[in-house]
């Protein structure tokens, strides 16, 4: 069987609402049904709105650090002082952007997105994404006795690439990487440091479909990926690795010097 993908449309929702209850509106609505091994990708902008996770940056007093952010990247003091709150580590940045460290994610801004809010608003990352994709998880099992996995999407910039693809900011049920050490090339080669990012690819695939705009299509359904199921917890160490292991951060804080 080959993989297939199926984006579910849900009308916008505007206050705090339960995701679960909402996947079941969504999932009658679209005449779909959840069957064994599925995948089901939901966007984290959806689930930071069911948690309220919207801040009106009229609302935010900027501290001295915001201050002296804002001013040394040329951001609005109010976000500049968000991203503070909301990162883990900023690496430095250019003017407009913060490149910085969220959720063992690097992202420009930690994250915070302006687009699919009110003016005026800004949605943050969701709270606790591996307890959200896990609770999700065992409400399937309990409801449709089914086992399925769960991935938590948003989209991100790679380096020196133009435009957004998908990445998992967190998942459950389903086992993260591959580990493909040891596994041989076409050359006969070992292979000795590659491991592959099946969530990361799963999201990419979902998030296209989904759109990233008005589609209003914050579910999707990943059928047939071949990707292992599992029942155990999922780390966040499994699928991230901290910034001072990662090859992009040592490589541009280490210049050649001319």
């Amino acid at each position: 069987m080959s993989l297939t993908v199926s984006p579910l449309f849900s009308e916008r929702k505007e206050d705090e609402f339960d995701v679960f209850e909402a996947l079941l509106e969504t999932l009658d609505k679209n005449n779909e049904i959840l069957q064994e091994g599925d995948v089901i990708v939901v966007s984290t902008k959806y689930i930071s709105n069911a948690q309220g996770r919207l801040i009106n940056l009229n609302n935010i007093k900027t501290s001295k650090e915001g201050t002296a952010v804002s001013k040394k990247f040329q951001i609005k003091a109010e976000m500049a002082e968000i991203i503070l709150r909301e990162s883990d580590k900023i690496f430095g940045g250019i003017s407009g952007f913060v490149i910085t460290s969220a959720d063992n994610i690097m992202a420009p801004n930690a994250g915070i997105d302006k687009s699919n809010a009110k003016k005026g608003k800004v949605i943050l990352y969701p709270k606790n994404p591996y307890l959200i994709a896990e609770q999700i998880r065992r409400k399937v099992f309990l409801k449709f006795l089914i086992h399925i996995g769960v991935i938590l999407v948003d989209s991100r910039l790679m380096p020196s690439r133009i435009g957004t693809s998908g990445v998992a900011v967190s998942c459950a049920g389903i086992e993260p990487v591959l580990d493909m050490r040891s596994e041989k090339d076409l050359d006969g080669n070992p292979l000795k440091v590659t491991f592959q990012a099946v969530v990361d690819n799963l999201a990419t695939i979902a998030n296209h479909k989904m759109g990233e705009a008005a589609e209003s299509k914050p579910f999707a359904i990943v059928r047939d990926s071949g990707a292992k199921l599992t029942d155990r917890k999922i780390s966040p160490t499994e699928m991230a690795i901290s910034p001072d292991q990662c090859v992009y951060v040592r490589g541009l804080t280490n210049p050649m010097n001319h």
